[in-house]
């Protein structure tokens, strides 16, 4: 398979935060993404989850030469699954397409690991940039575990990838988890 391709449903959305060519809006079926606690981070990441009769949005990228070393490397603590048969997608390049999912084996059991919110801004952005102010909102609704709330850290970035944006994409962004009413914790 000389066309190796990456379905991404968080951060990877957002081009700014990798150098992966041949991107492409895709979907992928029957799964639904997931704010993970793992007992590999103090704080919660995405995932994804089966969940039958449901679908996200994303991006499929190329990997150049088949290598995925970097990308392995940028989502250590996730398994990658093939998964071309659940990937829609325009796209005639793409030969095979994998993901990636936090195993069952570095769930964690801590009560609180909130969502930094930088990483949250940088996926969020991505969404807007790709999907316009729907793809936005529909980030919320197709995005469960909310409830490990949000951690600000948007002056002092945690989140290695962080991005400087406008005032009024941060508004944004606050309005909406005022309007989803999810907490910011300190």
């Amino acid at each position: 398979m000389s066309n190796q391709f990456f379905f991404g449903y968080g951060s990877l959305v957002n081009t700014s935060s990798h150098t992966f060519g041949d991107i492409s809006n895709a979907r992928l079926i029957g799964w639904r993404r997931v704010w993970q606690r793992t007992n590999l981070r103090n704080f919660s990441f995405l995932s994804v989850h089966k969940s039958g009769g449901s679908s996200i949005d994303g991006v499929i990228a190329n990997v150049p030469n088949g290598n995925w070393k970097k990308l392995d490397e940028r989502e250590t603590g996730y398994e990658r699954i093939i998964g071309s048969e659940m990937v829609d997608h325009m796209s005639s390049k793409a030969d095979s397409i994998s993901f990636y999912r936090i195993p069952n084996y570095n769930l964690a059991g801590v009560e609180k690991c909130p969502i930094l919110l930088s990483y949250l801004d940088v996926v969020l952005m991505g969404f807007l940039q790709r999907f316009g102010k729907q793809g936005f909102l529909s980030f919320f609704e197709t995005t469960d575990c909310w409830d490990c709330g949000i951690f600000d850290d948007r002056e002092m970035p945690r989140y290695p990838r962080a991005q400087e944006y406008e005032n009024s994409f941060y508004a944004a962004v606050d309005n909406a988890l005022i309007d989803h009413q999810i907490d910011m914790c300190r």
